[in-house]
């Protein structure tokens, strides 16, 4: 039997037991009902056995097979430091909380079965596992620390409650501090260790990007690519042709600028922006990714296994290659490069009235950086005014243009987080030398109003088309959530509008709108932040909550993205006329899985991007231990303070630190108070603190406070 009919046969199978005409059955019955005989008894035990093992049905004490019971899910664990954990289970809104008791053993990222008890635990329902399905985590990175005859490793993932025991002959020859990736031999049973066995020693964790390579490694990042891919590489040729020309728009001949950081080396978007009869005519054009990675070719399968490009502070771990990434897939200035565009005209008042999408060549005519627009457009600066003196009106256009298009968008209530992010410069041997706040200006913002309606403009020509396709979508934030929230704001005198069924993002906007410029804003934007539901890709159409808007998509970065590199290879078959019965169905059968597997990925780049900077604030303020600093009460636990300082940095001042007196937790009022004094520390309160430590190892850093100002009497 082959696997693909094995495939389809063991779909039926699960299809007919989850019937609900269906009765449980045992082996044999299930034989006599199907008619099945001889060796293919065999192949449907095989096919039974692995739908149970899936977790996808289950088999009773009796020998029955049967579809799982009410209150039976599949979902992934995740651990917690402290001995439970929660699951996740695809298409609940909410986590599952399981007691430690109940786990089950069960390791962070676990497949697992699991039964839903009927308790409830704050807004978390409780579930029990009942069987680990699949082992999720099978390597992990930590600090080795050497004993006399054996050793164990502390992981680096936090979220993990156990060392893991090291034999000494599975050592390596490690030797304490070391950071190495542990493959895990036995994950323990009730009170018994796990164990596992040295496969890599990465570095000493004083040795310089250790700690990096750590976190890549930890979260199974690929760094290297295959040789199978890069040979494929090698046959891409480093100019456009004319023969790859032919047939496509030619827009050479107009106005062509990239807009990016200095640093930036993947260029995968280009601009041209003109007034022709009382129409701005704004082309956005994307580098075509897909003329040189086909569909399941190894290039097109790495690409899709890596999901998205990797941002670590000073080094980026590509989605593609280096020769496609910085090279022919580059819209480098002055050099022909083959586009997908979107041509939009837009009327005074920044609708988008018409658009017309392309196979396209470009020659950019300059690269621009942010600073070098906004010094023209923000500063008027006479010396860079100068330089692109033939550029300069196109530049104020693209200005007016973006503020036409983001009235429109704040106008439906388009939510615009604008909050501080870190901004860190390292050194040659990749120490950290600023921490500092990121600063956004208006030429970052022309680029991403141009790119946003791109996007929006792409999402609705293919909904209304009704070809399968794959959707940005952003769900309505949890009302249990914006409950929270509109407690939360209530402190600082802030409030809005939430019936219990929903809320409109225009709510969010308007309390964004009301904080700009006041002492709390960043903190309350980062709180509204959290209520918010992660975005993530989808075949269906669910519109986007965030940007207020119907129809979204990622069009606007294939070079790092690969949603957006498999939309350009559907859009480039519709145009082609390509999009046959055939290729619906083949479109209909693989995006789910891109859309699944590109979100999983785009949530482990971030993990690494923020576990990054969690690494070298630490390490920075290693040097800054006894110092002292201003910073904000940034959140408030049952633990302890969190302290922000201006530079981003956040540290914690753990209640053993606060000496003055016994303080508790108000978790109403978002307060900790003073049992005899009646001090009141409140969220966004101005502190003075010194550090105390910081520790490389957890990523923590620790804080106490120098003035014990406090704002006053608490009430009861």
């Amino acid at each position: 039997m082959t696997e693909e009919l094995k495939n389809e046969r063991k779909e039926n199978i699960y299809i007919l037991i989850n019937d609900d005409d269906y009765r449980p059955l045992k082996f044999k019955e299930l034989c006599y009902l199907l008619q099945i005989g001889g060796r293919d008894k065999d192949d449907l035990l095989e096919i039974l056995n692995e739908l149970v093992d899936e977790g996808r049905i289950e088999k009773t004490s009796k020998g029955k097979y049967q579809k799982l019971g009410k209150g039976v899910l599949v979902g992934t664990f995740i651990s917690n430091q402290r001995g439970f954990g929660f699951v996740r289970v695809e298409g609940y809104k909410e986590d599952f909380f399981v007691p430690q008791k109940y786990t089950m053993g069960a390791f962070h990222n676990d497949k697992v079965l699991i039964r839903v008890a009927s308790g409830n635990r704050g807004r978390s329902t409780e579930a029990h596992v009942e069987r680990i399905l699949e082992r999720g985590l099978k390597q992990l990175v930590g600090t080795y620390q050497k004993n006399r005859n054996f050793g164990f490793v502390i992981p680096d993932n936090g979220k993990l409650d156990s060392d893991i025991f090291i034999p000494e002959k599975k050592s390596m020859g490690a030797v304490t501090g070391h950071k190495v990736v542990v493959e895990i031999t036995n994950y323990g049973e009730k009170s018994k260790s796990a164990e596992g066995r040295v496969v890599e020693i990465l570095g000493h964790i004083n040795d310089p990007e250790t700690d990096v390579l750590s976190v890549v490694r930890d979260l199974d990042i690929p760094v290297d690519f295959p040789d199978v891919v890069m040979a494929e590489v090698k046959n891409i040729p480093d100019e456009v042709t004319t023969k790859e020309m032919a047939g496509r728009t030619d827009l050479r001949h107009l106005q062509t600028v990239t807009i990016d950081g200095e640093d930036a080396k993947d260029l995968d978007d280009a601009i041209t922006l003109y007034e022709e009869n009382g129409l701005y005519k704004l082309g956005v054009h994307i580098a075509d990714v897909t003329h040189y990675v086909r569909e399941n070719s190894p290039l097109d399968k790495e690409a899709l296994k890596r999901g998205t490009s990797c941002y670590l502070i000073d080094k980026v771990i590509p989605m593609l290659p280096h020769k496609l990434s910085n090279g022919i897939c580059s819209l480098n200035e002055g050099k022909d490069r083959l586009t997908l565009s979107c041509l939009m005209d837009i009327d005074a008042n920044g609708k988008i009235i018409n658009h017309k999408i392309c196979e396209s060549v470009i020659n950019v005519d300059r690269r621009m950086s942010y600073t070098s627009v906004s010094a023209i457009v923000e500063d008027h600066d006479p010396t860079e005014t100068e330089k692109y003196k033939e550029l300069v009106p196109m530049f104020e256009l693209m200005l007016h243009v973006s503020e036409l298009l983001r009235t429109i968008r704040h106008e439906r209530g388009s939510i615009d987080f604008d909050f501080d992010e870190s901004k860190i410069t390292v050194d040659e041997d990749g120490q950290v030398s600023y921490i500092g706040v990121y600063e956004r200006r208006r030429s970052n913002q022309i680029i991403e109003d141009f790119m946003l309606a791109a996007n929006e403009t792409i999402a609705e020509d293919y909904f209304w088309q009704q070809i399968p396709f794959e959707y940005r979508i952003h769900e309505a934030p949890d009302t249990e959530r914006v409950k929270q929230l509109s407690i939360l704001i209530s402190k600082f005198g802030y409030y809005f509008k939430a019936s219990k069924e929903n809320i409109h993002p225009k709510e969010f906007q308007k309390l964004l709108s009301k904080i700009e410029g006041e002492p709390c804003e960043n903190l309350i934007s980062r709180m509204t932040l959290r209520t918010m539901r992660q975005a993530r890709y989808s075949t269906e159409c669910e519109g986007h909550f965030g940007l207020s808007c119907k129809y979204y998509c990622h069009f606007t970065s294939p070079i790092r993205r690969y949603p957006d590199l498999q939309i350009h290879r559907i859009i480039k078959d519709n145009l082609r006329g390509r999009m046959n019965e055939s290729k619906i169905e083949h479109y209909q059968s693989i995006l789910p899985e891109v859309a699944k597997r590109s979100s999983e990925m785009e949530r482990r780049a971030d993990e690494a991007e923020r576990e990054t900077i969690k690494l070298k604030k630490t390490e920075y303020m290693q040097a800054h231990i006894g110092e002292e600093f201003d910073g904000v009460i940034s959140g408030i636990t049952k633990w302890g303070m969190y302290v922000e300082l201006p530079n981003t940095i956040e540290g914690l001042v753990h209640v053993t630190n606060m000496t003055d007196d016994h303080y508790e937790y108000n978790e109403e009022r978002y307060e900790m108070i003073g049992m005899h004094t009646r001090k009141v520390y409140k969220l966004g309160e101005a502190l003075r603190v010194q550090v105390l430590d910081a520790d490389r190892l957890m990523r923590t850093i620790d804080f106490k406070i120098v003035n014990q100002g406090g704002a006053g009497d608490g009430e009861e």
